[in-house]
């Protein structure tokens, strides 16, 4: 997938997440059911062993980028001081294909299965190039916190 500046979001804008724990560079793609994200493998990322990114990795990169759906209505104005809390609340189904490599820069895609509230069910796959890294169905749980 060819990254275009123009087309690329700010995903500080949709996330809680800062560094260490953020695991998605960009936003490249997103609707109210899917998004899509890119993200470079560092070789200081808490997730990298022996040159590799860990399952542990693939699966906070997956859940930032499905959480990115369902928080696109908490973050909808960037100036604003909005503070959420966010979890995975169920890993449905889960297949683990191949581990990327420091550099290496992977692709997210994500669609809405379902949403009731602030609970939602999300199918997401992630790639590296044309290979399939790991895909699952997961439940995410966002709630804005109360000041």
């Amino acid at each position: 997938m060819e990254i275009k500046e123009e087309n690329i979001i700010n995903i500080h804008n949709f996330l809680p997440h800062r560094e260490p724990m953020l695991m998605a560079d960009y936003i490249l793609e997103l609707t109210k059911e899917k998004v899509v994200t890119s993200f470079e493998i560092k070789e200081d990322n808490i997730f990298v062993h022996n040159n590799q990114f860990a399952e542990a990795g693939l699966i906070e990169n997956m859940a930032q980028t499905c959480s990115s759906i369902l928080g696109q209505s908490f973050f909808e104005n960037p100036e604003a001081d909005t503070k959420v809390i966010g979890f995975i609340t169920n890993i449905k189904k889960i297949e683990i294909f191949a581990l990327p490599k420091v550099h290496d820069k992977i692709i997210s895609k994500a669609s809405l299965i379902s949403q009731f509230e602030n609970i939602c069910h999300i199918f997401c796959e992630t790639f590296h190039h044309d290979e399939l890294l790991i895909r699952a169905e997961i439940n995410l749980f966002i709630q804005k916190v109360k000041s």
